[in-house]
This record gives structure tokens, C-alpha cells and sequence, in this order.
């Protein structure tokens, strides 16, 4: 498996000199080659293509960049090499899809692997994982049955106490466009201007920084992405596994419509020369093998229903996700932006 491209995470076990990006395009389509354009890291696809390797025989070419794949797609047009693309969060998905850079595709077996809601309706892309918006509160003081709907963080009696990164940030939009969905742009508003009005401080820094936030006693409450506690938790940086310690997490609504999520995915990039078995990578990785795998490398959900979540991620229990389609929650993203922009989130 060949990868090019700069990765700047500090998980990444490759790091390579950013020149090499442009090398890829020169690699002609072969029967058994292809060529992934990722925003998925290093870390968390090697297992699986490696797995993909050995069952297929499979060369596979791959560029990763946290940023700029879509505007290379768009310079290449019909010259790409891309056959796969692999990203992050239902906002980057609805812009390669609305971009027009993906095809479209479906097969019996990644409508049986992959729900309804958890695909693009006309077969442009296909979650793979789960991320869960959940609600980190303090050991110490915040009590359990304190907050059991998302809807409880615009109460006054978490004045002072809550804190997020910006809300313009794709996972925060993505949270507030399910808030439009359920109630209605109104509504979601108020709420929005309600958990402002509850912030500790200024919205800043990554999810992260939100639990050591509450490490550090500056707020009880924070919005953050699940699997980041366990990076936390399983960091060899101590101050990371304090802030940790110092969590509880919560699923939100419980008794309703279940906690918001979001998720990783996958696409057929349009101009691919090898569909077939860009395809046969597609269904590979939806599949239970792939699906625990891709589970227990980065602590999310898997995205197939028959598979389970990793022994670890299980320790923070069993919970009901939102249904509704991501679909939707792409579409009501600009909505979303214009609450954020008028309550200053």
C-alpha cells in the first residue's frame, strides 16, 4: 500500500513530504489498483485496506490531506485518478456530493450493510461510522438526571456553566440542524440563544478543550464528539487522561428521538477507471469484518446495525440514536449557519 500526501495529525504514523501529493496522478488504473483520495487518517485505514490487501490482492494508492482534496478533484476533472473518497462529518460529504464529484451507486449489499438514514438517498455516499454528539458533565458537580435532553442546555439553571467550540464548526451546525428539524427553525433558535446565554465563556478551542475546561473548574458542561474521550483517556499526555477522568458523558434524549449523531463515509469518486472493484472496496467496507475493525481502531459506532460498538466504547453503555436521515441534516446546514450567525454561537 502505497500513501502519499502530508498528514498533520499527531496520531498518524506516516508523515511524508507534501511534493509527493502530485505523484498519484501519474499511476495509470489497473484491474487490481486503486486510488483513495482520504481526509480519513493513516491510522484508521491502514488495518482495513491491509485486510482488503490480502483478500483481493489489491495494490492501493493513497493520498490523504486534511484539507484541499475537493478543489484537486475539481482541477483534475476527467484526468482524476481518484476511485474512492473517504471523509469525515455530513457537511464534507454534502460538498463533494453537491460539487457533483462523486457517483452515484447502489448494490443489495451496501443497502442491506448501511440503514436508510445513514446514506445518501440517491446512492452518492454511504456512512461507515457513527460520531455521537454527546454531553460531557463534571464528576463532582453536575449530578446524574441533572440533563437528559440536549434541549435541557438553554435552561437558566446552566447559566454560567456551559462550554463549546464555535458553533459555526461542522459538528456543532450539523447538532443544530437536527434542532431545526425536530422543532422547527423557531424553536431551534431560542434554543440556540438560551445555551448562548448559559456559555462560561467565549466559544473556543476544539472538543477537547472543552473537557479540560471542566478539568480546570471554568465550566460543568460541555458538547463534544464521543470517541474524543477515549483519546483522551488513552493518551500518553497525563493532562489529556485527567481531563478525562474528570467527565462523565451523557446520551442525550433518551426517552425521545434519541442523541443526535453524525458520521464518517464513503464515495465513488466520478471519474473513476476502476468502478468495479472500487465498489467491491465500497461493500468490503461496510461489511461485519470491516465494520470491527474500523470500530475498534478509532472508538466510533459502526455504521452496520448486526455489528457492535468495541468492548471499550460499551463501557459508556448502550444507547438510542436519532433516526433521522443525514440526509436531511445536510440540507438544513445553511439554516443552521444563519441561527449561529444571529445569536452569535
Amino acid at each position: 500500500m502505497t500513501i502519499y500526501g502530508k498528514c498533520k495529525d499527531r496520531l498518524s504514523p506516516i508523515i511524508l513530504a507534501a511534493g509527493l501529493i502530485a505523484g498519484i496522478v501519474s499511476v495509470p488504473a489497473q484491474a487490481k489498483e486503486l486510488n483513495i483520495y482520504s481526509h480519513r487518517q493513516a491510522f484508521i485505514l491502514n488495518p482495513l485496506l491491509e485486510d482488503f490487501k490480502k483478500q483481493t490482492g489489491t495494490k492501493i494508492n493513497i493520498v490523504f490531506a486534511s484539507k484541499g482534496l475537493i478543489q484537486r478533484l475539481i482541477a483534475e476533472g476527467s484526468r482524476s485518478p481518484a476511485d474512492i473518497i473517504l471523509t469525515v462529518d455530513i457537511a464534507r460529504l454534502q460538498e463533494y456530493a453537491k460539487k457533483g464529484l462523486f457517483a452515484p451507486v447502489s448494490t443489495p449489499l451496501l443497502k442491506a450493510n448501511i440503514p436508510a438514514h445513514l446514506r445518501n438517498p440517491n446512492g452518492l455516499w454511504y456512512g461507515l461510522s457513527k460520531r455521537v454528539r454527546v454531553v460531557a458533565v463534571s464528576k463532582d458537580r453536575v449530578k446524574k438526571g441533572d440533563i437528559n435532553r440536549i434541549e435541557d442546555l438553554a435552561d437558566p439553571e446552566w447559566k454560567g456553566r456551559i462550554c463549546t467550540r464555535k458553533g459555526s464548526h461542522v459538528y456543532n451546525r450539523a447538532l443544530l440542524a437536527s434542532l431545526v428539524t425536530a422543532h422547527g427553525e423557531a424553536a431551534a433558535e431560542k434554543w440556540a440563544r438560551g445555551l448562548v446565554a448559559n456559555l462560561a465563556r467565549k466559544p473556543q478551542g476544539n472538543d477537547r478543550a472543552q473537557a479540560k475546561a471542566i478539568s480546570q473548574g471554568i465550566c460543568d458542561v460541555a458538547i463534544m464528539n464521543h470517541y474524543y474521550y477515549f483519546l483522551m483517556k488513552k493518551s500518553k499526555n497525563p493532562h489529556q487522561s485527567k481531563w478525562a477522568k474528570a467527565v462523565n458523558i451523557l446520551f442525550t434524549n433518551q426517552k425521545g428521538r434519541g442523541n443526535h449523531i453524525n458520521v464518517s463515509g464513503v464515495g465513488l469518486a466520478k471519474h473513476s477507471k476502476n468502478r468495479a472493484l472500487a465498489l467491491k472496496l465500497m461493500e468490503y467496507l461496510s461489511s461485519k469484518h470491516a465494520q470491527s475493525l474500523y470500530a475498534a481502531v478509532n472508538h466510533e459506532y459502526p455504521a452496520n446495525p448486526v455489528v457492535d460498538a468495541s468492548a471499550e466504547v460499551l463501557e459508556l453503555g448502550r444507547f438510542k440514536s436519532d433516526k433521522l436521515p443525514i440526509s436531511a441534516i445536510a440540507k438544513l446546514a445553511p439554516t443552521a449557519q444563519r441561527i449561529i450567525d444571529r445569536v452569535g454561537w
